[in-house]
């Protein structure tokens, strides 16, 4: 069972989102207890007994108690890594797309052509846009003036579940190395995945509507998208 070592641990429940101060009661002896939330009465966390591929099957599934469960009753610290490497497989996703990149046989050659310049400047724009994408949601939210973003802590920690919730694009080398008919289709469904999974784990986090989840990625893909149109317009320059 996975449990923060804290002075004063405060955990959520998982089905009603109310402050809980413990997972379980450990009775000694090997006898623990899950506790039981006081406002809906369900287990606080019923995912600690859980095998963790469980739990990634529920989070592929975008359910809200496991998003709870990751951000708020564990202390997974893997964003930062988990953005890199996302980052890292968006940029090679798009190398293998660029013209010549695909008669590459050769799978000695893979490294050596990953070394090459192209897979850097992608890795940067890769970079770029993350960071764009972000900093919409964030522009969106903070004009919906939330109470709870008003601290440092709490922009922290929508974006670490921004960051984990992006987990989708691990599956974007699969698709496009797996190469067939519906890759182009893969593809999309893979991005609009990790859409819905960004939409989850705002209204997760900061307990607002759906409405303005979705309101928030909206504003992330229009930041976006004007730097892909201010791109095009300095490579037709």
């Amino acid at each position: 069972m996975n449990r923060r070592m804290a002075v004063d641990p405060v955990y959520r429940c998982i089905e009603c989102n109310e402050e809980s101060g413990e997972l379980y009661k450990d009775y000694k002896h090997g006898v623990l207890k899950i506790t039981i939330c006081k406002s809906c009465l369900k287990p606080v966390d019923k995912y600690i007994e859980y095998d963790p591929v469980i739990i990634l099957i529920n989070a592929m599934l975008c359910k809200a108690q496991v998003y709870r469960h990751v951000l708020f009753n564990t202390s997974i610290n893997i964003h930062g890594k988990l953005c890199i490497f996302c980052l890292l497989c968006e940029a090679y996703t798009r190398w293998l797309q660029l013209p010549g990149s695909s008669s590459i046989t050769d799978p000695g050659d893979i490294i050596r052509y990953a070394k090459e310049w192209d897979f850097y400047r992608l890795f940067g724009i890769a970079l770029l846009e993350q960071s764009v994408y972000l900093s919409g949601i964030f522009t969106v939210l903070s004009l919906a003036r939330l109470k709870t973003l008003r601290s440092r802590s709490d922009f922290a920690l929508l974006l670490k579940a921004l960051l984990l919730s992006s987990y989708g694009k691990l599956f974007l080398v699969p698709a496009i190395i797996w190469e067939h008919d519906y890759t182009h289709l893969c593809l999309k469904l893979i991005t609009l995945f990790v859409l819905m999974s960004n939409t989850q784990a705002i209204r997760v986090t900061l307990n607002v509507s759906r409405k303005l989840s979705f309101l928030s990625i909206l504003g992330g893909l229009l930041f976006e998208n004007a730097l892909f149109y201010i791109q095009q317009k300095f490579q037709d320059v």
